[in-house]
Order: C-alpha cells, then structure tokens, then sequence
C-alpha cells in the first residue's frame, strides 16, 4: 500500500493547527474488480501535535466552549455533517 503525504515533491509540511485533512493516495491495481479510489482523505486530531497543555492559552467563552466542545482554540476540530460518509 502507497501512503503519500504531499503529490508535490519539495511542498512544505502541513501546519497541524490549520491543515487537519489529510489526503493518501492508495495503490489501484488494474486487475482489482472493483472500481479504484484514487484519492482518500483522513482527520488529524490537533491534541496529536502539543505534547503538553501550555500555560496561558487563550480560551472559548463558557457557551462557545459548550458549542465547539472544548475550551481552547487549538484543540478545536471541526466535523464536516453534510456528507454523511467518511474518504471523498
């Protein structure tokens, strides 16, 4: 299985706080029955990038906090409900 983080040879690294979906492009074998996906795409939670709570990060209000469901910014992680199904 080919795992590949960027198509681009020499593009930056993906900022862990901004760029949170991650795309991998899989092997298709031309004798694989089923139709190939090309593209799929994956969800890196930002808690994986800070190895410790900082001292003094800023904060959600108490009802933003309840809304995103967590109190810091940087720990924030949207959840994309229109689809309705996981990989492109």
């Amino acid at each position: 299985m080919k795992v590949t983080q960027s198509p681009q040879p020499g593009a930056k690294p993906p900022n862990p706080y901004l760029d949170q979906i991650r795309y991998w492009y899989p092997y298709a074998s031309p004798y694989d029955p089923c139709p190939p996906i090309y593209r799929r795409s994956y969800i890196v939670a930002p808690n994986q990038y800070v190895g410790f709570q900082p001292p003094h990060l800023p904060q959600y209000s108490p009802k933003q906090a309840l809304r995103y469901g967590t109190l810091w910014p940087i720990f924030y992680s949207p959840y994309d409900q229109a689809s309705g199904k996981g990989g492109d």
